[in-house]
């Protein structure tokens, strides 16, 4: 009879090979579609999947704890707590700044959030949902991050946190925003879902804030399925984020563990009883945003060739954007800030007002022939439906964020594109730049 050592063996030696049989990819031929965005992967992916799945273990467990380990390391950070998205992430994040836990300091309901008008809803929707008042600044074209031009004009008494995305993986000036938050006293979150492995002045973002997110979504520079991450060096502020994340607990054992502070039956928190079970005991308002551990065990594969993953899209823009310097003039291309290493998210361009030819019809064009596009998410989110009755507070008139909203659109840099993908990309918006000079 075999033992289920040597059976897992097996177990784990076919799945890799089912993998060269079951996940052949199609070769590309000009028409076929190309994705924006896809899951890159291989036999590491399907075996350290499989691998786990035999555990049964479900929850967080030992991938877990590990994958929170290498990715923290990884950005060069204290903490790391894996959630379920990138959009969880963003709301722990910013939930934690109002934890009880900061005092004094924390932020509470009708303090002000600034954040940018150019945006992804779940960038906003965690101030709005913790009852504070988002101040929209504009976004620069080109960058496609907030205009830090007004910054300091506009913090006043109730000014607590800035909640800076880095659009399309592509940092934002982090000395300047640096400088204000340490001159007011603010809280820094860092969205970094897009801009995982991107660096300023030579560090890492997401470590120049108190918080930082990112999203491991398919369509990201890493992928669990579905997954995301808080990062902080702080320990307070990882025990809020760790309770908000574990249904609001004060207990911060792991799953499957109880008593880890010895203390278990001896606790006298609240109006609670003496000695109620301390896993019992909660002292935030939180929600049960974790992974599982199948999620986690892929993650850990996939952190390994993040490096490679960043080259790769930082290689696939720098393609674009010589090829693209060719019709300049009729598209505002991205640029990268000096002390600004991107990890490209995606390739974005801004048709000029006497381009001859509008957003519409180059994105109608290009979909035609089997190139994804995308807008620059929601826009000028303000004029989304659902912020119409949102309090908020708008500085100017957005301009730049409406001209992103009507001119501008990305395409794909993600490292499964091959170089014939690349450049089909980058001559069909040439023939149809050139055909509409004409």
């Amino acid at each position: 009879m075999v033992d289920a050592k040597t059976l897992r063996e097996q177990i784990l030696k076919l799945a890799r090979e089912y993998y060269q049989i079951g996940h052949i990819k199609k070769k590309w031929e000009p028409g076929m579609r190309i994705p924006y965005s896809a899951r890159v992967y291989d036999a590491d992916e399907i075996e350290a999947l499989v691998d786990s799945s035999l555990e049964f273990w479900l929850t967080a467990g030992r991938f877990h704890e590990q994958f929170e380990k290498n990715l923290a390391e990884f950005m060069n950070q204290k903490f790391a707590l894996a959630v379920n998205s990138g959009s969880s992430a963003n709301l722990v994040a910013l939930t934690a700044l109002t934890s009880p836990l900061l005092k004094d300091t924390r932020v509470k309901q009708g303090d002000e959030v600034i954040t940018c008008a150019t945006s992804f809803p779940t960038t906003v929707n965690p101030i709005v949902q913790n009852g504070c008042v988002p101040v929209f600044l504009d976004a620069e074209i080109g960058t496609y991050n907030m205009d830090l031009s007004m910054l300091e004009d506009e913090i006043g008494e109730k000014t607590k946190a800035i909640m800076l995305a880095h659009t399309l993986g592509n940092p934002s000036d982090l000395d300047k925003v640096s400088a204000v938050c340490k001159k007011h006293g603010l809280f820094l979150i860092e969205d970094c879902c897009d801009a995982f492995g991107a660096r300023w002045d030579g560090k890492i973002v997401g470590t120049f804030g108190d918080l930082a997110t990112l999203s491991f979504y398919p369509a990201h520079h890493i992928t669990t399925g579905e997954g995301g991450a808080v990062l902080t060096s702080k320990p307070l502020l990882k025990k809020a984020a760790m309770s908000i994340r574990d249904w609001g607990r004060d207990c911060w054992c792991k799953p499957g563990e109880a008593d880890t502070c010895k203390m278990r039956f001896k606790w006298k928190l609240g109006d609670l009883p003496y000695g109620y079970d301390h896993k019992y005991i909660y002292s935030h308002i939180g929600y049960n945003l974790k992974i599982t551990d199948m999620q986690a065990a892929v993650g850990v594969k996939q952190l390994e060739k993040a490096p490679k993953f960043i080259e790769a899209r930082r290689r696939n823009h720098t393609y674009l954007l010589k090829r693209m310097r060719e019709v300049e003039d009729y598209f505002v291309l991205p640029k990268e800030l000096e002390k600004a290493q991107a990890s490209w998210f995606g390739f974005a361009l801004t048709i000029r007002e006497d381009a001859g030819f509008s957003r519409q019809d180059i994105v109608e064009y290009l979909e035609g022939r089997g190139i994804s596009t995308r807008m620059v998410f929601a826009g000028n989110i303000v004029r989304q439906p659902v912020y119409a009755d949102v309090k908020s507070r708008i500085v100017g008139d957005l301009s730049g964020a409406d001209k992103i909203m009507n001119n501008t659109f990305w395409i794909g840099v993600y490292p499964g594109l091959s170089d014939e993908q690349l450049e089909y990309m980058a001559d069909e918006i040439i023939k149809f730049a050139k055909k509409a000079m004409k």
